[in-house]
């Protein structure tokens, strides 16, 4: 590809002596093949997923900013105990962002390549915080007329995460949930599912403002994990939705713990006699995020029927197969802009998104913070 369809591309950069880089670097576009198309990209999300990557277990208060305003580079120490982690990253310039979307400008040869030439498509691929990128059209969803990039940029990882978490409580044999994190983008999406399927949510906050969010949103179980009164109101939700199967995007500290004893305390209290090994009820969280990086503590005082391991959704897709995939994916076009709606904060270039402001920003991860990557804005 010509030297004018190159185009700017955000790097990350573990280094021998403990420093984490991120950078712009002019990469070239690759050809399409038969079964490819080149996306100019223009809306790309910055997801908690993302951060890890980006980040490389880097202590982002120590950041400084060099280069210029249009080239800039971001420093910043990774700890000593997280640095043997990242070894296997080291001296490997990285590429990052999980989704994206934008008009596709040049297609292979084959009908399904050329189909999709001049639409605008969204793309779970890797590699999206760049101004093209080549990817095979089955990397693709066409989005409906009148969709903008921006509208269908965040339409893989939080909506098929959401769905996800659904299907996996129905295929487990569990009848309701609960889910942490509950206000963020993610967590709103999963309300609106489970209003509109029938399906008793229980939302965990923890600020004042979240619980009212959710609630002016529909929420009927609402729990402040910083109120005194947490633990009991939590096991009265419990025992009102009969909730036994947790998604937790905190990942460290009690919670996880707490949420399976709460499980316990209303799954004992349903019990006609008693056991010493608890309620045989089957309890499971499962953590999908590391909003705190710290360890997850056990407890150990709900029984022995229970549960904890970790959840991703690219091995949940696979584990359900393609065809009951096809069939998340086509609920996601059809409410994009309902069910799965995205509200971002900010939009950014790629520059600006490695000012240490913005870094400060979207690094918290907290609610109502949620920053877009346009890498074709100047």
């Amino acid at each position: 590809m010509s030297d004018d369809q190159a185009g700017l591309q955000l790097r990350s950069l573990v280094t021998r002596d403990g420093k984490l880089e991120i950078s712009l670097a002019r990469v070239p576009t690759p050809e399409p093949g038969a079964d490819e198309v080149v996306v100019r990209v223009e809306a790309s999300p910055l997801n908690p997923s993302d951060l890890g990557l980006l980040f490389g277990g880097a202590d982002m208060r120590t950041a400084t900013v060099s280069g210029s305003p249009t080239s800039p580079v971001v420093t910043a120490t990774i700890p000593e105990n997280i640095a043997a982690a990242m070894a296997g990253r080291v001296g490997q310039s990285m590429p990052v962002g999980n989704e994206g979307a934008g008009v596709v400008v040049r297609a292979g040869s084959s009908a399904e390549a050329q189909a999709l030439l001049g639409r605008t498509v969204a793309v779970l691929g890797g590699a999206m915080y760049t101004q093209y990128r080549t990817v095979k059209t089955i990397q693709c969803l066409a989005l409906p007329e009148g969709t903008t990039p921006a509208e269908g940029a965040s339409c893989f990882v939080n909506p098929l995460t959401a769905l996800g978490m659904v299907e996996t409580m129905r295929r487990e044999g569990h009848t309701a949930l609960v889910h942490t994190a509950a206000a963020s983008n993610l967590g709103q999406m999963l309300l609106r599912i489970c209003i509109a399927d029938g399906v008793s949510l229980v939302n965990i906050v923890r600020k004042p403002e979240q619980e009212d969010l959710l609630r002016g949103a529909g929420a009927r179980y609402v729990c402040n994990s910083s109120s005194p009164a947490f633990m009991a109101e939590l096991t009265e939700a419990l025992a009102a939705t009969g909730a036994t199967i947790a998604f937790d995007a905190i990942g460290g500290g009690r919670l996880a713990s707490d949420i399976l004893t709460c499980m316990e305390r209303a799954a004992v209290a349903a019990m006609t006699e008693y056991s010493r090994y608890g309620s045989p009820t089957t309890k499971q969280v499962y953590i999908y995020g590391s909003l705190d990086r710290g360890p997850a503590e056990l407890a150990r005082d709900y029984g022995m029927s229970w549960g904890v391991g970790g959840w991703l959704l690219t091995p949940f897709l696979k584990k359900i197969g393609f065809e009951a995939g096809q069939k998340l994916r086509a609920r996601v076009l059809a409410e994009l802009k309902t069910t799965f709606a995205s509200h971002y904060t900010r939009t950014v270039s790629l520059a600006e998104a490695l000012t240490l402001e913005a870094i400060a920003a979207y690094g918290k991860t907290g609610t109502g913070e949620k920053y877009l990557i346009d890498p074709s804005k100047s």
